[in-house]
């Protein structure tokens, strides 16, 4: 990547783009052009007008990427915001992600919530928070732990799927648990609660309780918490 050179904003202003090693923003600083680093951190307030490519991400502050966002690591503790498609190897969101086209990586770690415009493809997903995606969620492994709030996707496919109430949380006042909406689910080995669905569609297929769901059609195994409610079931 860079040699060594780097950009360190303290104050504010706007900076040209390039290749560096460390991008370091404290203060306010607008990047016009595209960037490429090897380290992309923002503890203040940074807009980039065009890409960013990096191979570390670390938001403490507040980002806005207009254009499309490449990384190997991020961690956002504050607000990204990226306006086209963000290919994000491992992220951790700790506060919140949004973006304006397609997500995709090999592991996310959502504690804090994402919103996405369009599709989610990771290999493993693992949320604990919250997440809204316009598109469809596609992981081989998808872990949900609902805490509060509402969770949505227009579908979501997988090899294992994993729906559960986050258990022994004390919820704060006036918080209702979480849940889960999609219009289709779709995957092998799937495991739901608290989860409104017009489809589920899998092999194995176990509904525990607070479940609504339309049409379940299953290959060889189907159970069903007696307090969720199943219109149809089928077994294809």
């Amino acid at each position: 990547m860079g040699k060594g050179q780097n950009l360190i904003i303290n104050g504010s202003g706007s900076y040209p783009g390039g290749i560096y090693d460390k991008v370091s923003i404290r203060g306010e600083g607008t990047i016009v052009n595209d960037v490429e680093s090897s380290v992309f951190h923002v503890y203040g307030t940074s807009e980039a007008r065009e890409n960013v490519k990096t191979g570390s991400v670390k938001i403490m502050g507040e980002a806005d990427v207009k254009g499309n966002l490449a990384a190997a690591e991020t961690l956002v503790m504050g607000t990204m915001m990226v306006g086209r498609n963000a290919s994000l190897k491992k992220i951790k969101i700790l506060g919140l992600l949004e973006v304006g086209e397609k997500l995709s990586g090999d592991v996310a770690t959502i504690k804090g919530s994402i919103s996405v415009k369009g599709d989610v493809e990771y290999e493993t997903f693992d949320s604990s928070g919250g997440f809204d995606i316009k598109g469809l969620l596609t992981a081989d492994k998808v872990k949900i732990a609902l805490r509060f709030g509402q969770s949505s996707a227009e579908e979501i496919g997988g090899g294992q799927i994993i729906v559960k109430r986050k258990k022994n949380s004390i919820l704060p006042f006036g918080k209702e648990e979480g849940t889960l909406t999609a219009k289709v689910i779709e995957g092998d080995d799937i495991y739901l609660e608290n989860t409104t669905a017009e489809v589920v569609r899998g092999n194995t297929v176990k509904i525990g309780p607070g479940c609504q769901i339309g049409l379940i059609e299953y290959t060889t195994e189907l159970k069903n918490d007696s307090s969720s409610t199943i219109k149809t079931k089928t077994k294809v």
